[in-house]
């Protein structure tokens, strides 16, 4: 597709948990393993976003591995097995997601298990479905080989400051977030001396640290006189967090008609992306350790800039999240995934709507690039964060997109093979 052809493509998205797990309308092994894998891991398992979101990309990126072995066009993500073209992609595919969400979530082994016989019912027995079979065996135990010992669950928790800047705990549920080790988690596809250009939080006596805490506590605030019913909407629809760009890419691969190998390089780009976004965001958090608006305004008499006045009884729209301010969980998230659609697709010119069970509303979009600039604004009008904190959060995700546009899921050269 051409990138400056204009692309509409409209997707009603429901971000009601029920419907974030469902199946699209014309649902395939792709879909329906990311949305079981999706209610094991969140759902069931308990599992917030940016630790399910690591399990997601190493199940996709073992789903992509095993079909691409079989389909041969594009690069593996891990060096790829040996396999015929007739074998069974979807054997290969529900093989691979089963054994690393098997792994994964050992509790829940009968669950899989009859999701797994359902997904193989449809395949006829013969050596194309035992090849797929072994196929995507070997993809799954390659990737929990590789992700053995690679910081996940590790104990690391943010540390507490009492200084001005420093982050601390916020009401009403004053906690450390129990899943700071995120950001010490060895990336799937940066390297780990792969430095990205992000800036940090601006300094408490600047300028413009002060613009951005007087618009924060002036739009921000639980009771705010200025924001608007529409801004007040898009905060409350954005607090839903990231949910709604992953129905939407479900919903885009139907309208598009995408077949098994083009899913699964479709969702193993957005989740691998994804995953690192967020890791390199949570490894940003910890380096700055920047206090939420919300102890800033309360303690404002402390932070040495005359331009900033305290206010001891100000609260946020949103409750702020259990982790420092900079840089922004979200837009880490939500720029990742937008760049990684725009890549796949060709265009940033795709239109959208989507329904928030959060806010109840619907928002539509007529570009990807036009979701991610409305979150910047929401997380500023929810009160949650400086708004340097959104921008560069959108940044560390555009640059990870870029890292991995650079550097895999390329079309292979003909002739080229790497397989074992």
């Amino acid at each position: 597709m051409h990138p400056r052809r204009m692309r509409r493509v409209g997707v009603l998205v429901a971000v009601a948990a029920s419907l974030l797990l469902a199946a699209p309308a014309r649902a395939d092994v792709i879909t329906d393993w990311n949305g079981y894998a999706a209610t094991a891991l969140g759902a069931t398992a308990g599992q917030t976003p940016p630790v399910s979101v690591l399990h997601l990309a190493m199940v996709h990126g073992a789903m992509y591995d095993a079909v691409n072995a079989i389909d041969r066009r594009y690069q593996p993500y891990l060096r790829a097995p040996r396999a015929r073209r007739s074998y069974s992609k979807k054997a290969a595919a529900a093989t691979a997601a089963y054994r690393v969400l098997s792994a994964l979530l050992p509790a829940q082994q009968p669950a899989l298990d009859a999701l797994y016989a359902t997904s193989l019912a449809s395949v006829p027995q013969g050596r194309a479905r035992e090849g797929g079979i072994t196929v995507g065996a070997a993809t799954a135990a390659r990737m929990l080989a590789a992700r053995e010992n690679d910081g996940r669950f590790g104990s690391f928790r943010f540390p507490i400051g009492t200084a001005p800047g420093e982050w601390q705990p916020t009401p009403p549920a004053m906690i450390n977030d129990p899943n700071a080790w995120v950001g010490k988690v060895r990336p799937f596809l940066l390297r780990r001396s792969t430095r990205l250009r992000v800036r940090g939080p601006n300094a408490l006596t600047s300028a413009r640290y002060a613009a951005e805490f007087n618009e924060v506590k002036s739009i921000g605030s639980l009771n705010s006189t200025v924001r608007t019913a529409d801004q007040t909407d898009a905060a409350r629809f954005w607090a839903g967090g990231f949910a709604p760009w992953i129905v939407a890419t479900r919903q885009l691969s139907v309208e598009r008609g995408l077949r098994v190998a083009a899913n699964a390089r479709l969702f193993a780009m957005v989740y691998l992306t994804a995953a690192d976004a967020g890791i390199r965001c949570w490894a940003h958090k910890a380096r700055w350790l920047f206090w939420r608006p919300i102890t800033a305004i309360h303690a404002a008499d402390t932070d040495g800039n005359p331009a900033t006045e305290p206010d001891p009884n100000w609260t946020s729209l949103i409750p702020a999240p259990p982790y420092p301010d900079h840089p922004s969980g979200l837009l880490c998230f939500n720029s990742s995934i937008a760049h990684t659609l725009r890549d796949f697709f060709g265009t940033n010119r795709i239109a959208f709507s989507v329904t928030s069970a959060n806010s109840g509303t619907t928002r539509s979009y007529a570009r990807l690039s036009q979701a991610t600039r409305e979150a910047i604004n929401a997380r500023v009008w929810s009160g949650i964060h400086f708004r340097t904190a959104d921008t560069q959060g959108a940044r560390i995700g555009k640059q990870v997109a870029r890292y991995r546009a650079k550097h895999y899921f390329h079309r292979i050269r003909r002739g080229a093979s790497r397989h074992d």
